[in-house]
């Protein structure tokens, strides 16, 4: 039996609060979180297809993935891998993402992470709404040589514009972010589609990155990374960005440097924006840039939040370093943000809250 609760009759905003920093008061006030559902178990990840606008798939760390409508009721069970992911420190089933053809080929990827701490990218199909496991097809394997509950795994899957499978690793158990020698702390692109799924690295120096995704409109890449003691970090490519990116782990945090170090592989990527381990802050939460239809004041924005303050900022990205500002929204335990097919921007806590950005 299904504990989800819809939130039909718990349409419930969340007020903002007086810490809005500089942002403009005026505009802060038209943004609010609608509580779409509730009573998931430890919601890790939200997304939809393309060519389905009223679904969301709402994925739990524990293996299962949960179809909701719009409304918040529980149309069925998707997907389920808990026989095959781990449940301690940061393990789990951490993302999904549906092939942009996915109407046509029925295809979606999954990132988990085992109990042994390996990361696997799996193919798989769907029949009949819900995932054949029958269909089951190992895309990558990174095997973690230490054993420990707290590995960084990063956990990301998202389809780029060029219609390649990005994948976020984070660093396991070792620094390996700067070393040629393995795959960890770095972003991936796969071919699927192609013969040779060798994954290739498009940049290196990341920690744990929690959370990237495109900008459905300029294509820009947005890659929140998780600091160690003082700096949360958000880094972005703009389209077009070509050759090795490299964004500073272990050698930098923030925009500070932590040690010396000869020349860095690639072309070093200081963040856009950063905030400090300041006022109950403590790991970041990437979201992505609002293109939805139904708040207009949020258009343009790329939208984070911070895991343990529950805080959310916005930014707009120029030319050079970006402004964040306090949207004076919280959720407490923020695990992701996600996007339906429409654009519209969904939110999930770790207390099994589904929300959806919405204005008064």
């Amino acid at each position: 039996r299904s504990l989800l609760l819809p939130a039909v009759a718990l349409l419930a905003v969340v007020s903002w609060s007086a810490d809005v920093g500089h942002s403009s008061a005026k505009a802060q006030q038209r943004l609010a979180l609608t509580l779409v559902a509730k009573g998931f178990s430890d919601p890790v990840h939200v997304t939809a297809p393309s060519n389905e606008p009223d679904v969301l798939y709402v994925v739990q760390r524990n293996g299962r993935v949960h179809a909701v409508d719009r409304s918040g009721s529980q149309l069925r069970i998707f997907l389920d891998l808990r026989s095959r992911v781990g449940r301690q420190g940061f393990q789990g089933l951490l993302s999904i993402a549906f092939h942009p053809r996915y109407e046509a080929n029925r295809r979606l990827f999954v990132f988990y992470a085992t109990a042994g701490n390996d990361i696997f990218v799996e193919e798989y199909r769907t029949r009949q709404g819900s995932v054949d496991p029958r269909t089951r097809r190992v895309i990558l394997q990174v095997r973690q040589p230490k054993r420990g509950r707290f590995g960084h795994f990063g956990g990301q899957l998202a389809f780029g514009p060029d219609g390649r499978l990005y994948a976020g690793i984070g660093d396991g158990l070792e620094d390996g972010s700067q070393s040629a020698a393995n795959l960890y702390g770095k972003l991936l692109r796969l071919d699927v589609d192609g013969r040779i799924t060798r994954p290739v690295a498009l940049a290196y120096g990341l920690r744990n990155p929690w959370r990237f995704s495109f900008d459905r409109r300029t294509g820009a890449l947005y890659v929140a990374d998780v600091g160690e003691t003082r700096w949360e970090e958000v880094n972005l490519l703009r389209a077009g960005t070509r050759g090795l990116a490299n964004f500073g782990w272990d050698v930098y945090e923030g925009r500070d440097r932590r040690r010396d170090e000869g020349t860095l592989t690639g072309r070093l990527v200081m963040p856009v924006a950063a905030y400090s381990h300041t006022a109950g802050n403590c790991s970041i939460t990437g979201g992505f840039v609002y293109r939805g239809a139904a708040v207009p004041a949020a258009r343009g924005r790329y939208f984070f939040g911070d895991f343990c303050s529950g805080r959310i900022w916005s930014l707009r990205a120029g030319a050079g370093q970006a402004t964040m500002r306090l949207t004076g929204l919280r959720v407490r335990l923020l695990t992701s943000f996600g996007e339906d097919a429409r654009g519209e921007l969904y939110l999930v806590s770790r207390r099994g809250h589904l929300y959806r950005l919405s204005q008064r």
